[in-house]
């Protein structure tokens, strides 16, 4: 497989040679291998959003490189007791179009995204916010249902700032056809399949950006990808075979950015689904079939962790003295068989093809090991598009492949929405996991809190909900010409202060 790659590598290198073209000097060209699902940033959850939404729109907060939250569009917050959050905003940020954003702005925004009628993908991580309130134009107050020790997190992650007169009188399908932020980059035209272009904030209210564009396309073909950089064609290529490191180190003007990630790669199980699945001794005889250091060692040449419950290192409430299920076939036919499957079953497994590293490539070897033990397995290979819509709106059938990073630089990131009923990213949930999940989120105590977590990752590892699989390393392909930008464990891309 890699051969077949580098080969199709150096083959397209040599074709894109005949119509060599560079990026301009005033523009950055971002080669990723998602596309863009929705311009609506309370609609999406990928990373592929996520790095056009935090050019457009700002947060109040945002996440430095170590996790820590940064003040963006707030100024300041004081606790007024354990349930009220008062937060102080910057005064004379513009939005794109001229208008001044406001405390009524915030507010909006908030409540767009805890309003239940609206369903936003993203409402497990904002399920705690009770209420917003306008102190006046500069200043509000959040009310929480319980203790959060998250509020801040919370509004680094997703809680992008909308102008909110505009959208009522626009409406949401006209708003976000050519939608507005007081991002450090305008919104220009949209291709899907193709590119997204950007133009720089000439306004912006941290300074202009070096580059007046920027110009995000979706590559899912990693040969395609680096023959882009190779060329010059692109200055930023993401999710490089390990591999291919070595070759992308030889190559002039090219410099290889590897960053250990906060993203675990998993594998969804359906726990409503089929009854196999819904039986506990099923789902942990999948984790026992899975030989995790063949794949890390011989599909990721080395560029991954084993991974216990699908929580990092970078996870507040990580558990590192849980150790990911080991590799035993005849395990998991031994609990096949006391499960009631001593023949095995039939599943079909859903999975992308260039939005993970490698992850078609695991996910055939995959199914190679679980038909192993007697597990009859359908690969299926969809865009990814495609796939988080099915995700998402519970249409998996029976396995899917799936990325989660590090959300909210905490446990309740990931926990809330994978284990919580009603969340568009649960597929199991039980009384003693959702207790857990809210006591976690509600305990002001960080030594308390972290107890929590570690019961609820015991718990975790003996349900299996998930097969778990590694924490990966990522790389990336960065032109010597780019002044200023640094790789993040959280995969998000920033280019307010990149230069040529």
């Amino acid at each position: 497989m890699k051969k077949k790659l580098l080969v199709m590598v150096m083959g397209l290198f040599l074709v894109f040679l005949s119509t060599m073209g560079y990026a301009a000097k005033d523009e950055i060209v971002v080669c990723q291998g998602g596309e863009v699902n929705s311009l609506d940033p309370m609609r999406h959850n990928s990373t592929s959003d996520t790095n056009y939404a935090i050019q457009v729109f700002d947060t109040l907060y945002f996440f430095d490189a170590s996790g820590i939250p940064k003040p963006r569009l707030a100024l300041s917050h004081k606790l007024i007791n354990d349930t009220t959050w008062e937060i102080k905003i910057r005064k004379g940020v513009k939005f794109h179009d001229g208008t001044v954003m406001t405390a009524n702005d915030v507010k909006f925004s908030i409540d767009r995204m805890i309003d239940p009628v609206t369903k936003p993908l993203m409402a497990a991580f904002y399920s705690t916010l009770k209420d917003v309130t306008v102190v006046d134009g500069s200043t509000v107050r959040i009310t929480t249902k319980a203790p959060d020790p998250l509020v801040l997190n919370r509004l680094s992650q997703s809680m992008y700032i909308l102008p909110a007169e505009l959208l009522k009188k626009q409406g949401v399908e006209t708003f976000f056809q050519k939608p507005i932020g007081t991002g450090a980059f305008k919104f220009v035209s949209w291709n899907r399949n193709d590119r997204m272009i950007l133009e720089a904030n000439a306004n912006y209210w941290a300074g202009a950006p070096k580059i007046k564009r920027l110009i995000i396309r979706p590559v899912p073909e990693v040969a395609a990808r680096v023959a882009e950089l190779q060329t010059g064609n692109a200055d930023i290529i993401i999710s490089v075979p390990p591999f291919l490191v070595p070759k992308l180190k030889e190559m002039p003007g090219v410099a290889v950015q590897s960053v250990l990630s906060g993203r675990a790669i998993f594998v969804y199980i359906n726990c409503s689904g089929q009854d196999a699945l819904k039986n506990k001794k099923v789902r942990q005889a999948l984790n026992y079939a899975i030989d995790r250091k063949s794949i890390i060692d011989n599909v990721l040449t080395g560029s991954g962790t084993p991974n216990a419950v699908g929580l990092t290192n970078y996870h507040f409430g990580f558990d590192p003295t849980l150790k990911p299920y080991p590799y035993d076939p005849a395990k998991a036919k031994k609990l096949l068989a006391e499960a009631g499957y001593p023949n095995g079953f039939k599943i079909e497994f859903d999975s992308p093809s260039g939005r993970y590293l490698m992850d078609k490539e695991i996910a055939e070897a995959m199914t190679k090991m679980l038909n192993a033990v007697g597990v009859e397995t359908e690969l299926k290979v969809m865009e990814w598009g495609t796939l988080v819509q099915t995700y998402s709106q519970k249409r998996m059938k029976d396995l899917g492949f799936i990325g989660w990073g590090n959300m909210l630089y905490d446990a309740d990131g990931t926990v809330a929405p994978f284990y919580t009923a009603g969340s568009p990213f649960s597929y199991f949930s039980s009384p003693s996991l959702t207790e857990k999940v809210n006591q976690g989120r509600s305990t002001m105590d960080s030594k308390k809190r972290l107890t929590i977590y570690k019961q609820l990752q015991a718990e975790l590892f003996d349900e299996a909900p998930l097969i778990y699989l590694y924490q990966q390393i990522d790389n990336y392909g960065v032109s010597k010409e780019l002044k200023g930008f640094q790789a993040r464990g959280d995969e998000w891309l920033t280019f307010w202060n990149v230069s040529k």
